[in-house]
């Protein structure tokens, strides 16, 4: 009998993951730190062309964009005189399972029925697992989601509940786990005993449809008003989101566009612990995977990440838990749109820097999620409170996450706060370094240190001396 311990398991992976994706990722390997990325990238098989196609052929993409006339006329009531730029929003939540993510799952279950897969599995808790059941319903495929749900007391998160009902909907079988190791070793295990395809956030085929996203948003705002946008915010977690959107506004020529990542702060909560799995309101679009995620990819469920935002992004921002339960209710209030907290994250950061830029500027939100029973304010603001957060009015910044949940009492006090992007840029040199243990570079492992951090060579060979490795 086949050793199923966890160190057998996990011994395992790489197989594993290459009979499971379809693809060899050591054909893109090179001798030191680095790989072709674009080459990986290519290795999708497939066109933007195709990608529209595949995607249209289930009802995905082609959504709307709104402009926030009454938002806009707020952010200018709050800013000096001339500022406030025209706020826009792209609404993802007209996709069939009512995120962006859809663009992410028609690709990779298309790809799943053309390779001979009779099912596909994803590792997720967040809205790509309703969008991947989705898909697979349309496709005829079977489905499995693996979602880490509960913490050792039973306690589930009402949203992550919510999105275990979504997926059930839609046919899918919803393997539900407490907090820690045993969900990558569980995801691995499923893979292996049943020969179905990783539908994983993080392959070419993923980061690839949300391409068609960023070029779509391109081309409608062009004909809307003319021009590209000046910003587009986007929601930062595990990086696709950015680094697709970012690859579609390049590949439709928007290259003077500024690319911003929004993450919710939750720094000093710790996503793997027990005790601090409930203490936060938010399952996605936090600093929680942001960071961690941009500073190493390759952490993810494939060898090698699609997913890699620093060589994308311009700039990093965090907004708190209550600012974006504000614009959530704002949006709703004030424009009439009732959407999930995903896309929120990226509105209030929006809302903070349209008063930055001149009227005539535009920024654009990049997605909006569907909103449902668990997503809604009151019962993530319930949920807080029965985990002993305290909720108040007041200036957002006395946040301490795990501890509190402050509303603004004003919107002037919506700020995002920006990331030290040199600090960021150095940590992506330094783990690329560390975690292949290397103590010298070639010119080629320099390059690709280059892309990954979006930066110079002087940069790159500072950091280097810094760490001693010798090139």
């Amino acid at each position: 009998m086949k050793d199923n311990s966890y160190q057998a398991v996990m011994s395992r992976r790489n197989e594993i993951m290459k009979k499971a994706i379809g693809i060899d990722y050591a054909t893109f390997e090179s001798d030191g730190i680095g790989f072709d990325y674009e080459k990986m990238m290519h290795e999708t098989g497939y066109t933007l062309e195709e990608m529209q196609s595949i995607q249209g052929e289930t009802g995905v993409g082609n959504t709307p964009i709104f402009e926030l006339k009454n938002l806009t006329a707020l952010a200018r009531k709050c800013s000096e005189k001339g500022k406030g730029a025209r706020i826009f929003i792209k609404d993802e939540g007209g996709n069939p399972s009512g995120s962006f993510k859809a663009r992410r799952a028609a690709n990779a279950v298309h790809h799943a029925k053309k390779l001979g897969y009779k099912g596909v599995i994803a590792a997720t808790s967040g809205n790509y697992g309703a969008a991947v059941a989705s898909q697979a319903a349309m496709q005829g495929l079977k489905c499995i989601i693996v979602q880490e749900t509960f913490d050792s007391k039973g306690l589930g998160q009402p949203e992550i509940v919510e999105k275990a009902r979504k997926c059930e909907a839609y046919g899918a079988e919803v393997v539900q786990l407490t907090v820690g190791p045993e969900l990558f070793y569980q995801f691995l295990l499923l893979l292996e005993e049943t020969g179905y395809f990783n539908a994983s956030l993080y392959t070419p085929f993923g980061i690839a449809g949300v391409e068609t996203l960023g070029y779509e948003l391109s081309m409608q705002m062009r004909e809307r008003v003319g021009k590209d946008p000046d910003v587009v915010v986007c929601t930062n977690a595990g990086g696709g989101n950015l680094t697709g959107t970012a690859r579609g506004l390049i590949k439709a020529g928007a290259t003077d566009t500024v690319v911003v990542g929004a993450s919710v702060d939750l720094s000093g909560l710790h996503m793997a612990s027990d005790s601090q799995f409930n203490k936060k309101s938010f399952t996605t679009g936090h600093t929680g995977f942001g960071l961690p995620f941009a500073t190493y990819p390759d952490r993810s469920d494939v060898p090698r990440s699609a997913a890699r935002p620093m060589r994308y992004m311009d700039r990093y921002v965090t907004v708190t838990q209550g600012e974006v339960f504000y614009m959530t209710e704002a949006l709703a209030q004030i424009e009439g749109l009732e959407r999930g907290p995903a896309g929120n994250t990226s509105l209030a950061a929006a809302f903070s820097i349209a008063r930055e830029l001149d009227e005539d500027q535009i920024i654009i939100v990049q997605e909006t999620e569907y909103t449902g029973a668990g997503k809604h304010i009151q019962p993530q603001l319930s949920f807080a409170r029965d985990n002993g957060i305290e909720i108040k009015f007041g200036n957002p910044k006395d946040q301490i996450p795990g501890v509190n949940i402050i509303l603004p009492e004003h919107p002037s006090l919506i700020q995002a706060i920006d990331l030290d992007m040199e600090k960021i840029r150095k940590s992506v040199v330094k783990n690329a370094v560390q975690n292949n243990n290397v103590k010298s570079v070639s010119k080629e492992d320099i390059q690709f240190l280059m892309d990954e951090t979006g930066m110079d060579e002087a940069f790159v060979l500072s950091v280097l001396r810094e760490l001693e490795v010798k090139f």
